[in-house]
């Protein structure tokens, strides 16, 4: 949790958009209409704010996986298998598990944001509740997988690995940073297939009241799509993979 405080500290604070099109020159009018095409709001810090909050679900998520590789490797899964619960509620409960620590820590972020700076004008109890069920869908998604990939393993070096692997690809590859529309033709289009630009998107309309890419409904059925999808897998697996 302390890296998203962290950039947001120096990283939100040290690169100000805002000032460089204010030294443009134009209209205040003129101005906040560049950012707005840019990013959707008027405050960069603000832009990456959300992007934080998408960021701790994607690490905390991330090592939920490790959790079952040191529950392999110390024997506490052993005798969890040997008791009468499914295979698929065991999953299931590592995966709550990983998701209840993820929204507690991106709800820490975003106070920590507020106090910052971050723009307030357009919270809601509605938007705070919608951006944190958004976030939930991804960090549904996101435990899944990683807790689907730590499995049969009980090597946490070879996780390690695989959170490298992957983590980073889905950070920089989203819009979690910068707009997609600033970025290159070819990574607009995985920009486009990962869930953690749609979880971006939803949140910073919610929050922020900013231009979206998508409509709210498409970011919501993206993600609800990526959980049930890598969650039903994730239970599957479990049957045949625990069993062995």
């Amino acid at each position: 949790m302390i890296q998203p405080i962290v950039w947001l500290g120096l990283f939100g604070k040290a690169v100000n958009f805002g000032a460089f099109v204010n030294g443009a020159g134009g209209t205040q009018a003129q101005q906040n209409a560049i950012m707005l095409n840019m990013f959707g709001t008027t405050s960069y810090f603000s832009f990456l704010a959300c992007g934080m909050l998408a960021f701790v679900i994607l690490f905390t998520a991330a090592f939920s996986g490790m959790s079952v590789v040191f529950d392999r490797r110390f024997g506490f899964l052993n005798k969890v298998l040997s008791t009468p619960v499914s295979r698929g509620t065991i999953v299931i409960a590592k995966v709550l598990q990983s998701v209840g620590r993820a929204l507690t820590q991106a709800a820490i972020v975003l106070l920590i944001a507020v106090l910052l700076g971050m723009d307030t004008s357009h919270f809601t109890l509605l938007g705070i509740f919608g951006a944190f069920s958004i976030m939930f869908l991804m960090a549904f998604g996101l435990s899944s997988l990683y807790i689907m990939l730590a499995l049969r393993s009980s090597d946490w070096q070879t996780q390690m690995a695989i959170i490298n692997l992957l983590n980073l690809p889905l950070v920089f590859a989203s819009n979690a940073l910068f707009p997609t529309k600033l970025m290159p033709t070819w990574l607009q289009y995985i920009v486009k297939i990962n869930p953690v630009s749609y979880a971006n998107d939803a949140a910073r309309q919610l929050l922020l009241g900013a231009i979206g890419l998508n409509s709210l409904l498409l970011d919501f059925g993206y993600l609800l799509t990526f959980a049930i999808v890598l969650s039903v897998t994730g239970i599957i697996l479990s049957w045949k993979l625990l069993s062995k």
